[in-house]
Parts: C-alpha cells; structure tokens; sequence
C-alpha cells in the first residue's frame, strides 16, 4: 500500500486519516471510536457568487464539491470537500453564513475504521452503492424492464 493511500491528519484532535474508498474515492475515516455530537471540522469557505459561479464554477470539477449558500455557491475548503456521501450519513454539517464557516458534526457514535460521511441531499450526479444493489436483481426470470412479458422470453 502506497503512503498516498492512507494520509494521517495529524493537526487534528481526532485521529482522522484520508483514504481511498475502492467506490466513493477519497474520503476521511476514523481510527478511533468518536462520540455522538463531536465538533470533527470547522471548514472555512470560498464563496462564488451566482453569477460567477453560472459562467464559470459550473462547467469545472468544482461543480462536484460546492454547497448551495445565500446569494451563489460555496466551496468548503479543509476535511469539508472530503466528506463522501452517504444516504444514512453519521456527520451533519451546519452553514454558519456570517462567518463563512460550515461546522461538521458527528450524528451518531462512530466506530474505528469507519468513514466519515454527509448527505448530499437528493439530487445526487452519481449512481450511489444502494442505488446499484437496487438495480440488481436475485430472480433471473425477472422480466427486463420495459418489456411485456411474452417480449422478455
């Protein structure tokens, strides 16, 4: 395993790690147990107007990582662009506007090992793991989709 693959993030009082999830990407796991309602980032941000962001942010991979905010986009700069998603998150974060701040924080206990996840909400971009174990079926007579049955014989 390549030093690239697990990043210790030393400066921070959790013994957080970055590391390569073999589906989601990069993403910030945890070595030790941390407990419900625990501070784990405070991100500053940059913000985009929307304006700016319409004529520019949006055509660029910045598109993948910003947060709606009041009067145009975000981008969570630190561990807050690295937080993957996940339909049951076990981190929430709250927008601190005034300050252009977004603070993160634990929803539920969570284990060593574990990653460390938010919501994106619900118009994700990309096909999410419960998505794909949806799709597959465990009946192989199950008629393909679209299809009347005599069609899918």
């Amino acid at each position: 395993m390549s030093n690239e693959d697990h990043v210790a993030l030393s400066q921070h009082a959790l013994n957080l790690e970055l590391r390569t999830h073999p589906i989601r990407g990069r993403g910030v796991f945890t070595k030790d147990f941390i407990k419900r309602n625990t501070l784990v980032e405070i991100s500053p941000v940059l913000f985009f107007d929307a304006q700016e962001y319409d004529t520019h942010g949006k055509y660029t991979i910045l598109d993948h990582y910003t947060y709606v905010w009041q009067g145009g986009y975000a981008l969570a700069l630190g561990l807050g662009s690295m937080f993957n998603h996940d339909n049951k998150p076990n981190v929430g974060f709250i927008r601190d506007i005034p300050n252009k701040l977004i603070r993160y924080v634990t929803l539920r206990d969570i284990e060593p090992e574990e990653e460390l996840c938010i919501s994106y909400g619900n118009h994700l971009w990309f096909e999410t793991e419960e998505d794909k174990k949806e799709q597959v079926s465990e009946d192989e007579h199950e008629p393909l989709p679209f299809c009347d049955d005599e069609e899918s014989l």
